[in-house]
């Protein structure tokens, strides 16, 4: 999920993907067993691999997006039957409250790896149903661990989700040299119908040549290591972690305007998983 800078994300409006890296090959699983996962059959969220992101609610999420993001709220984020459940809803007068409260009328949760666990290069597969109300905007993707300005480090979206286009899966990479921001984005989209109905396989193949997305063992996007520009070509050389989000509203989820009347939804995750780099 995109962080334009503050200065441009207002001349972004529903251009945070892009759709010339479509690829159709198969994306067959590693053997063996993950080297990490989450399988999400506690009680609880394990706090061991998992933090709640609360960063920006006093100021406000990027791309013009609604939600506050609570911290350890059972109304926005709890397991049930082996399903992690990340759910937005419109309740303002809970939220008021809070001391980090931003004047938001949304409530959602987003959770990340960061400092607990994170990966150069590996398969990763996440089993999930993103909703398909208007204004929703799941994402599952990856960051940088360290310091960097966006986008110098790079961002891997492994996928993202609107309501303005229910029926399509985007999947992008943003680098210093390649971001929406500056209009030379990379990535592809795939229409997929059944995308809020059933849990279907997200997939990462991160390798040092290419990047490869793709849902239920069948690639759509493929980005290769072959542009000049150094790490600003390609900064996908050390560890990432990975972000579960649902947002609500903005630039691109909810163009024309965000209808209260949609919410409560779900974006649900049934587990992560990861294997190493091949030796």
């Amino acid at each position: 999920m995109s962080l334009p800078l503050a200065l441009v994300a207002a001349a972004q409006a529903a251009t945070l993907s892009a759709n010339q890296h479509q690829v159709s090959a198969a994306m067959p699983l590693p053997t063996g067993a993950p080297a990490w996962r989450d399988e999400f059959s506690g009680k609880t969220l394990d706090r061991t691999k998992w933090s709640f992101d609360t960063s920006r609610n006093a100021q406000g999420w990027y791309n013009g997006e609604l939600q506050y993001y609570a911290a350890d709220r059972r109304e926005n984020l709890r397991l049930e039957n082996g399903v992690l459940i990340i759910e937005a809803r419109n309740d303002p007068a809970a939220l008021k409250s809070r001391p980090d409260y931003g004047k938001q009328q949304y409530s959602a949760a987003k959770i990340t790896t960061q400092g607990k666990a994170s990966w150069t290069y590996g398969f990763y597969e996440i089993r999930a149903k993103v909703p398909c109300a208007y204004g929703t905007w799941p994402a599952v993707w990856m960051m940088p661990e360290g310091s960097y300005p966006w986008p110098k480090g790079g961002e891997i979206d492994i996928l993202e989700h609107v309501g303005s286009k229910p029926r399509v899966l985007h999947a992008n990479l943003h680098t210093e040299l390649f971001n929406h921001a500056i209009k030379t984005g990379r990535g592809a989209e795939r229409t997929l119908e059944t995308a809020c109905s059933a849990f279907h396989n997200y997939q990462l193949d991160w390798r040092p040549d290419a990047i490869t997305v793709g849902v239920d063992g069948r690639a759509f996007m493929r980005v290769k290591n072959d542009q000049p520009g150094g790490h600003g070509a390609w900064p996908f050389d050390k560890p990432f972690y990975m972000i579960l989000n649902l947002a609500i509203g903005g630039d691109w989820a909810a163009p024309k305007g965000m209808d209260p009347k949609v919410l409560p939804q779900r974006f649900e995750v049934d587990y992560v998983r990861v294997w190493s780099a091949a030796k």
